[in-house]
């Protein structure tokens, strides 16, 4: 914080009342007996409080504010509770002080002014402070055994204040992989896999301009303890966990909601040309504290570090790593820190999914990519972005996907191991080139290469699914869930597949979760109406098609409801505005239609009509059940030839 002074700069330790608080870990310990009496002899303070308490005490007896804790905590354009929440923290500070509003011992409150810590307080000078400071050590049950030998001097580099950006992901990863080395070792005997929940980085630089640095050094930790091992170590996809930014949650209740054994807790903070990475591991069952590290270098220093986390951490663990893993590990890091940057700020803006802000994304990319071109992940980010903005009109499709397939095959020129890479090689050979076997087999090797990453695992999924693999589809959709358990997508997209492989009460059930979680998620009611058509139950699909907001989509599952219903004059009155509308986007749908009402010449040409078009939905053609009709024509073999799907 910008209020640290230098007499407690270096003090890991302070004391007060009966009380003694570690500032690297969170740990509050009673060093007297009435706290110990009420039961408050060990407490390990959740974020927000530790942080509200770690405040106080650096002020040193002066007020602070609810709008100084509010402007700290939460950037200005959080949408929090503020109040609330800062009520609840300092409610559970004075029960862990076993301290009380009225008479209070520690924490004095000024009404309509703020806070003050009113106990004298007494640093603990640590001999090893200054020297953790710049060498980080995990405070782990016993030591990492040994150090890195000196290092060879370093030729300089032109790399300033970006490069602590850079390497903040790489140090923070070292917190995640000391925590999994510890975990490792107290999991039960005969279980198949620990799984660990990496909550999103607190923001806690007072700065909201800092948020993109914060959720990419989620992203990155969330990646980087995904490929570890993963036939051990599950980590929870970032899509489910980033639900729990801005909220102080408990810890419980996040075991049970992601069903997780193990919580990595992290913030950022800020102090001039300082940046500070706090992580904490915490084990759901007891709540206890297993792990704690802060992480503090100067923006200068920071290089001096990479190498040696990486091969601390390579020496460590190395019997649990592949050869490839420990290749990885011990080559240096090479990325430019202002194009990581630039990276970083893509990433956010592309999350964010709206127009505007995915035009924002592609200018970051470009930027990375100008200022390392050799930086691969920049480039998939790149070709990314130029995909959506193809897929939703900003710029020209035949211009957007030949600059998307040029960054993607840029990318896999520099890493050929990058599975983020082969994600988006397959998902251009689907869209651009029909090439569904030179996806699927894409989409294999990104998981291969990284087993844990929800978004390859759910595209493999849909491949073999489309390419009737259904056994490993739904294999595929499960993990997925389990990776990403709150993410209505996931469950929407195992829906899917249940209903193509003919699961219809299993997709019921499935597509119902996916709605309570989000209840906008794409298609869902969608899905839901045919699902319920194809029990035989076109009633209940009825009040689902009110529900379905894009109008085209409507007309497509009227057609086919009242046919279901025998009311064949509506069914023909929506295909007919569904044909006279949205002929040249919905071939494919107008094609399921007419197949399911059995009339197999229509069917066939709008098929052809929408192989010219280049229409996206045809992959499905080899499962689709409403052309089930078709399946014993020969048009139908000579069209899953011509459309590279195996008959």
């Amino acid at each position: 914080m910008n209020n640290m002074n230098n007499s407690t700069d270096l003090a890991e330790r302070v004391r007060f009342g009966t009380f003694e608080l570690n500032l690297r870990t969170g740990e509050l310990v009673s060093i007297g007996t009435a706290a110990v009496e009420a039961g408050a002899a060990t407490v390990q303070l959740r974020q927000q409080p530790f942080q509200i308490l770690r405040i106080l005490v650096e002020r040193q007896g002066k007020i602070v504010t609810r709008e100084e804790i509010r402007q700290i905590l939460w950037p200005n354009d959080t949408v929090v509770e503020f109040d609330r929440s800062i009520n609840v923290a300092i409610a559970i500070l004075r029960k862990a002080l076993a301290d009380d509003a009225d008479h209070p011992k520690y924490i004095e409150t000024l009404t309509g002014r703020g806070y003050r810590l009113i106990s004298p307080l007494d640093w603990q000078q640590s001999s090893t402070a200054a020297r953790d400071l710049l060498e980080p050590q995990a405070e782990t049950p016993s030591r990492i055994e040994g150090r890195i030998s000196e290092r060879e001097p370093r030729a300089p580099k032109q790399w300033r204040k970006a490069a602590a950006m850079c390497a903040s992901a790489v140090i923070l990863v070292v917190g995640g992989y000391i925590s999994w080395r510890h975990f490792r070792n107290v999991t039960p005997a005969g279980s198949k896999k620990v799984m660990l929940a990496v909550l999103p980085f607190a923001n806690l630089t007072g700065d909201p301009n800092k948020e993109y640095l914060a959720d990419g050094l989620t992203e990155e930790t969330i990646s980087e303890l995904g490929r570890l091992n993963p036939e051990q170590l599950g980590v929870i996809a970032r899509t489910s966990v980033m639900g729990y930014k801005h909220k102080d949650e408990r810890l419980d209740q996040i075991g049970r909601d992601l069903s997780v054994q193990y919580v990595l807790e992290n913030s950022l903070r800020q102090s001039g040309d300082h940046l500070r990475i706090t992580s904490q591991l915490l084990q759901v069952k007891d709540q206890s504290h297993l792990w704690s590290h802060d992480y503090d270098y100067r923006a200068q220093d920071i290089l001096t570090v990479e190498d040696d986390v990486a091969k601390t951490v390579a020496r460590e663990i190395q019997v649990r790593l592949s050869a490839r893993q420990e290749a990885e590990l011990a080559r240096p890091q090479s990325v430019n820190p202002e194009a990581f940057d630039a990276y970083l700020q893509g990433y956010y803006f592309f999350e964010r999914n709206t127009d505007k802000d995915t035009d924002m994304a592609a200018k970051y990319y470009e930027r990375a990519t100008q200022l390392d071109p050799s930086y691969a992940l920049a480039w998939v980010g790149l070709s990314r972005v130029r995909n959506r903005q193809t897929n939703v009109g900003l710029v020209p499709a035949e211009g957007g996907l030949r600059l998307s397939r040029e960054a993607v095959e840029r990318s896999l020129a520099l890493n050929q191991n990058l599975p983020e890479a082969y994600v988006q090689m397959g998902r251009i050979k689907q869209q651009a080139d029909f090439d569904w076997a030179g996806a699927d087999a894409s989409f294999q090797r990104a998981i291969v290469l990284e087993p844990e990453n929800p978004e390859g695992v759910r595209l493999a999924a849909f491949s073999a699914g489309f390419l009737g693999r259904f056994d490993e589809a739904l294999k595929l959709g499960r993990r997925a869930v389990d990776l990403d358990p709150l993410n209505a997508d996931s469950w929407e997209e195992l829906g899917e597949i249940e209903f193509l492989a003919g699961q219809l009460d299993e997709a019921t059930a499935t597509s119902k979760k996916a709605l309570e979680l989000k209840p906008d998620v794409w298609p869902g009611p969608i899905q839901l109406s045919q699902i319920y058509v194809q029990q035989g139950r076109p009633k209940d699909a009825l009040p689902e098609i009110e529900r379905v907001r894009y109008e085209p989509s409507r007309a497509f599952l009227y057609a086919i409801t009242y046919h279901a219903l025998g009311r064949e004059k509506e069914s023909e009155a929506a295909l007919s505005e569904l044909i006279e509308k949205y002929h040249t986007s919905m071939a494919c749908q107008i094609a399921q239609v007419y197949a399911f009402r059995n009339q197999s010449e229509e069917a066939f040409g709008w098929l052809d009509r929408a192989y010219a078009q280049r229409d996206g939905g045809l992959i499905g053609t080899k499962v689709d059940p409403l052309l089930k009709s078709l399946h014993k024509d020969p048009r139908f073999a000579a069209l899953l030839k011509k459309l590279n799907l195996p008959n």
